[in-house]
Order: structure tokens, then C-alpha cells, then sequence
């Protein structure tokens, strides 16, 4: 379920780095962000699909690989990334 051009571009802006940041890992943790919600919804109307379940489970170590990556480069940006995202409490 890939996300749409429109949705993508916004999530850029938001999380982009300098002007023609498109690969950050700002912006790349909040695309997986994005599309592990879409995913979760989707489980609850399809609760069987378990070959959509094993690629959730991609995007989340996905994810949480470059949070490790990012929390060891730079906390600051790291924290940030998280608050905004809502991924901690």
C-alpha cells in the first residue's frame, strides 16, 4: 500500500532537513511511520493477511534500525524526530 504523491511530498516538507532533502533519515523514519499506520489499519479489517504481516514487520525493523542510526549520530535530532512522530512516551 504505497502512499500517495501528495501525502509523500507533505511528509517531506515536514521533516526535510535543507531544501532538497529527500533522503534523511528524518524523512525516511517518518515515511515508515506513515506507512506502518496505513498497514496497522489495514490489519484491522484484515485480520488473516499474514503476508502483509510479515512485511510490517520489515518496516519496523526498518525503522527502528535507523533510530538506532540517528539516536547514535545525533540525540538531539533523535529526540526531536520521536516527539514529533509521537513513537515514545
Amino acid at each position: 500500500m504505497p502512499l500517495n504523491a501528495q501525502r509523500k511530498k507533505s511528509i517531506i516538507e515536514d521533516f526535510k532537513t535543507h531544501d532538497s532533502d529527500t533522503g534523511s533519515p528524518e524523512v525516511q523514519i517518518a515515511l515508515l511511520t506513515e506507512r506502518i499506520k496505513s498497514l496497522t489499519e489495514h490489519f484491522k479489517k484484515f485480520s488473516k493477511d499474514h503476508n502483509s504481516r510479515r512485511g510490517l514487520l520489515v518496516l519496523v525493523g526498518s525503522r527502528r534500525r535507523l533510530l538506532n542510526y540517528l539516536k547514535d549520530k545525533n540525540v538531539d535530532r533523535y529526540k526531536k524526530v520521536v516527539e514529533k512522530l509521537g513513537l515514545r512516551k
